[in-house]
C-alpha cells in the first residue's frame, strides 16, 4: 500500500513537473543570421583610427556613417552594458537577468515608454534624425552579426526606436525623479498636502523627504578674465566609473561639418557632451523640482475610480506581462497591474494611491537637440538648438572661440497654477492642477557673459554661478518653477577659491579643480565641530584621537596623515542624502572612525592614499580627494578590508582652451581607459596613472596628429 502512495505521488510529481515545464516553456526567439544582420552595413562609409590610447577617431562621409560607426567602436569596447541598456529600455530585462531585473521592466511599462515612443516616433521625430538613429542601430547589428557568441539571444536586431526609448527612460533619473518615485512606495510615508491658496492656509503634515545630491563640476573663463586672452573649458562630470552610465570617450568627424570629441554613455548615438573646433559645453546635473505627487480621492465604492472635477473617472488600467527568468529556455510570466490617470502615471501604496506627473513624460526630440548642438559654431547656433527644450534637467556651463562663456540652468519647467506650494503634494481632484506644457525656454535662468568673466557649476542653485556682482536671484523667477536652493560642499569652495578679479590662468583654474578641501560651513565641517564639541577626557586614546581631528586642515590630500580620520568621520553625514542612510551621530561617527583605523592599520594616521584607492585589475594606486570635494572621488562603501575603492565621481575630464588667434588646444583624461570591459586589453587600465597624479594626455584632434599616433585603422563593413 505504502509502494502504491509512493508511486502515485510520484506520478502526480511527476505531471506537476511536466505542467509547470509547460507553463513556464518561453525560449528566446532566435537571433536573426548574420548576413541579415549586417545586411545594411554596405549602406554606410566610415573608417576608424584607434590611437595610442584606444581612443576612436571616427571618419564618415556623413553623419549618419559617424554614427553607425560611434555605434560600432562603443560595442568593441562594451558591448554587454549596451546590450543591458537595450534590454532595459525595452522593458524585457527580467528575462535576461531574474527577478530583480524585472522591476527596471515594470517600470517602463509605468511610466508609458513604449506606448509614447509608438504615438509619437512616426510624427515628432524628424527625417534626417531618424536615418541617424538607424545608422546607429545598424553599427549595432554590424557588431552583432560579427560577434554572435556575445550576442544576447533575441534582442537583436537593435532598431532606431531603442535610442528613444532610452532617452525617455533614463534622463528623468537624473534630476532626482527615483526619489519621486521611492517616496510615493515609502510605506511609512506622511502626505503632505498643498492646500488651495485662497484658503489662507499653509500645508500640513509635512514628512520628511531625502534629496540626494548629484554630482558634477564645470567652469568657463572668459578671455579677460584668463591671464593670456585665453577662453577655457573645464568638463567635469561625476559618474559611476563602470556601468550603463560610465562615461566612453569619442571623436566623431563627418565631411557635413561634423567634428566633435567627448564623451558618450553606452547606447547613446551622439556625444553627450564635449567640444567641437568652435565651442563646447559642460554638464552638471541640476536638482530643480520637475515633478509632483497628486493625491487621488478614490471611490469608496469602486477602488478603481478617482475623484476628477466633482465626478468619479475610471482608471486606465493595463496589464503588463513581466518575463522573469528561471533558467535557459524556461521563464515565469508575472502578470502585473499598470494603472495611469489623467495626471500620469498612478501608484497604489499602503498611505494612499498616487498620481505622478514629471518633466521628460514625452521628450522625444532629445536625440535631435543633441545632434544640432555637436553641430553649432556659435552662441547664436548653440542657443537655438538649446531651444528644442528636449532635455528635462541637465546644467551646461558654455565657452566659445569667440570668448562667450554662460550658464544655463536648463529645463523643461512645467506651466504650473501660480500660488500653490508645489514643493508638496498637489490635490489630484481638480483638472486645472494638472499642469500641461513648460515655460518657454526663454524663462530658462541663464547667466551669458558674467562681468568677473567666470561662471560655475557644482550642482548647486542657480544664483551662485560666477564670482561678480551680477549672479541672477530668486526673485527674477516664479516660485512654481521649483528652483534649487541648496549647496554643495564644492560650491562653497569654489566661492572661498575665487574673488572675482584674479587671473583665471590655466594653472589658478586647474588648482581649483583638482582642490582636494572641505569647506568651512559645509557637512563635513558641521560633523568635525560636533565631534570637537564633545568632552572626551574620560577616554585618553579617545582624547588623542579628538586632538588629531583638530588639527586636519580639511585636507584630502593622499600624503595627509589626519584626512584618513577626518573623512571616516565625515563620510555618513557627507554622503547621508545620496545614499539615503542616516547617518550616525557626529559622535559615534569619530568612535568607529577610530575604531575601523586601529582595526586595519593599528594608528589613527596612515596616509589618506593608503586607504583611498583607484583599483582596476591589477593597477592599485593611492589617490586624493573624497565625496563631496572639488576632486570628487567617492567609494563604493567602507570595506572590510580597510581599503575606500573608488567607484564614482571624477571621471572623463577635459580642459579646452582657445587663444585670441582661435587656436585650440585640449587635454583630456579618463579614469580607466578606453577598453571598458576587455580586462586583457592595454587600454583596460592605462590612463589610470596618469589620472590617479592628476595628470592630462593631449586630445588628438587633426587627422595627421591622429594617423601619427595610430595603434589601428579599420573600415567596419568593408573588407
Amino acid at each position: 500500500m505504502i509502494k502504491k502512495i509512493l508511486l502515485g505521488l510520484g506520478a502526480l510529481c511527476l505531471v506537476a513537473i511536466l505542467g509547470a515545464g509547460v507553463y513556464t516553456w518561453d525560449p528566446l526567439p532566435k537571433t536573426p543570421k548574420a548576413e541579415e544582420l549586417s545586411a545594411a552595413a554596405a549602406n554606410y562609409d566610415v573608417e576608424i583610427i584607434r590611437d595610442n590610447w584606444g581612443v576612436p577617431h571616427i571618419f564618415g562621409k556623413t553623419d549618419n556613417d559617424a554614427a553607425f560607426g560611434l555605434a560600432y567602436a562603443h560595442a568593441e569596447d562594451d558591448y554587454e552594458t549596451i546590450q543591458e541598456t537595450v534590454a532595459a529600455t525595452r522593458g524585457v530585462l527580467g528575462r535576461y537577468k531574474g527577478a530583480n531585473a524585472a522591476r527596471t521592466d515594470y517600470l517602463i511599462e509605468l511610466l508609458n515608454v513604449w506606448d509614447t515612443i509608438d504615438a509619437s516616433y512616426e510624427s515628432d521625430v524628424p527625417t534626417d534624425v531618424k536615418a541617424y538613429a538607424q545608422a546607429y542601430a545598424d553599427g549595432l547589428n554590424l557588431y552583432a552579426a560579427e560577434n554572435p557568441d556575445a550576442t544576447w539571444q533575441g534582442l537583436a536586431p537593435f532598431k532606431p526606436q531603442d535610442i528613444f526609448a532610452g532617452s525617455l527612460f533614463r534622463t528623468p533619473f537624473f534630476y532626482g525623479f527615483d526619489e519621486t518615485l521611492l517616496d510615493v512606495y515609502n510605506d511609512e510615508r506622511i502626505q503632505s498636502v498643498s492646500l488651495d491658496p485662497g484658503a489662507g492656509r499653509g500645508a500640513w503634515l509635512v514628512g520628511p523627504k531625502t534629496a540626494p545630491p548629484r554630482g558634477s563640476n564645470a567652469f568657463a573663463v572668459a578671455p579677460q578674465r584668463s591671464g593670456d586672452d585665453t577662453t577655457r573649458l573645464i568638463i567635469n562630470s561625476h559618474q559611476p566609473m563602470t556601468g550603463p552610465v560610465a562615461w566612453w570617450e569619442a571623436h566623431m568627424v563627418s565631411e557635413e561639418g561634423l567634428d566633435i570629441h567627448g564623451g558618450v554613455f553606452p547606447g547613446s548615438p551622439s556625444i553627450l557632451h564635449g567640444f567641437n573646433r568652435h565651442l563646447g559645453w559642460a554638464n552638471t546635473v541640476s536638482k530643480p523640482d520637475l515633478a509632483d505627487i497628486y493625491v487621488l480621492t478614490i471611490n469608496p465604492d469602486n477602488p478603481d475610480q478617482y475623484q476628477l472635477d466633482g465626478e468619479w473617472v475610471d482608471l486606465e488600467i493595463e496589464t503588463a506581462k513581466l518575463k522573469v527568468k528561471l533558467w535557459g529556455p524556461f521563464a515565469l510570466t508575472v502578470k502585473q497591474d499598470v494603472l495611469s490617470s489623467k495626471h500620469g502615471p498612478v501608484i497604489r501604496s499602503s498611505t494612499g494611491t498616487y498620481a505622478v506627473r514629471y518633466a521628460g513624460m514625452s521628450a522625444m526630440r532629445q536625440t535631435e537637440q543633441r545632434m544640432r548642438t555637436a553641430k553649432a559654431r556659435n552662441w547664436d547656433e548653440f542657443y537655438a538648438a538649446m531651444a528644442i527644450h528636449a532635455v528635462p534637467a541637465l546644467n551646461y556651463i558654455y565657452a566659445d572661440k569667440d570668448g562667450v562663456i554662460a550658464m544655463i540652468h536648463n529645463g523643461q519647467y512645467p506651466n504650473r497654477a501660480p500660488g500653490w506650494d508645489w514643493t508638496k503634494d498637489i490635490p489630484g481632484d481638480r483638472t486645472d492642477l494638472i499642469w500641461d506644457g513648460y515655460l518657454p525656454y526663454d524663462r530658462v535662468p541663464i547667466l551669458l557673459n558674467p562681468q568677473s568673466g567666470l561662471v560655475f557649476d557644482a550642482n548647486n542653485e542657480p544664483f551662485t554661478a560666477t564670482d561678480g556682482p551680477d549672479n541672477l536671484r530668486p526673485d527674477m523667477f516664479p516660485e512654481s518653477m521649483g528652483l534649487q536652493t541648496d549647496q554643495t560642499n564644492r560650491s562653497l569652495r569654489i566661492v572661498e577659491l575665487t574673488d572675482g578679479i584674479s587671473p583665471m590662468t590655466r594653472d589658478a583654474i586647474l588648482a581649483i579643480k583638482f582642490d582636494n578641501s572641505y569647506a568651512r560651513g559645509s557637512a563635513a565641517d558641521r560633523t568635525i565641530q560636533a565631534v570637537l564639541a564633545e568632552d572626551w577626557s574620560a577616554d585618553t586614546d579617545l582624547q588623542a584621537a579628538a586632538e588629531h581631528l583638530a588639527a586636519w586642515s580639511y585636507s584630502t590630500g593622499k600624503t595627509d596623515r589626519h584626512a584618513a580620520l577626518g573623512v571616516l568621520t565625515t563620510i555618513h553625514s557627507v554622503t547621508e542624502k545620496l545614499t539615503g542612510i542616516p547617518a550616525p551621530e557626529p559622535a559615534d561617527a569619530f568612535r568607529q572612525a577610530v575604531e575601523y583605523l586601529n582595526l586595519h592599520y593599528g594608528q589613527i594616521d596612515p596616509e589618506w592614499g593608503e586607504v583611498n584607492r583607484l583599483i582596476r585589475g591589477d593597477v592599485n594606486l593611492p589617490v586624493s580627494g573624497g565625496p563631496d570635494i572639488l576632486r570628487a572621488i567617492y567609494p563604493a562603501e567602507v570595506g572590510d578590508d580597510g581599503i575606500l575603492k573608488a567607484n564614482a565621481g571624477d571621471t572623463w575630464i577635459a580642459i579646452v582652451e582657445w587663444d585670441a588667434d582661435g587656436n585650440q588646444k585640449a587635454d583630456v583624461i579618463h579614469q580607466f581607459g578606453a577598453a571598458t570591459l576587455d580586462e586583457s586589453s592595454p587600454h583596460f587600465a592605462d590612463q589610470a596613472p596618469l589620472f590617479a597624479a592628476e595628470e592630462w594626455r593631449p586630445a588628438l584632434l587633426e587627422r595627421a596628429d591622429i594617423e601619427a599616433n595610430a595603434s589601428r585603422t579599420y573600415r567596419p563593413g568593408r573588407k
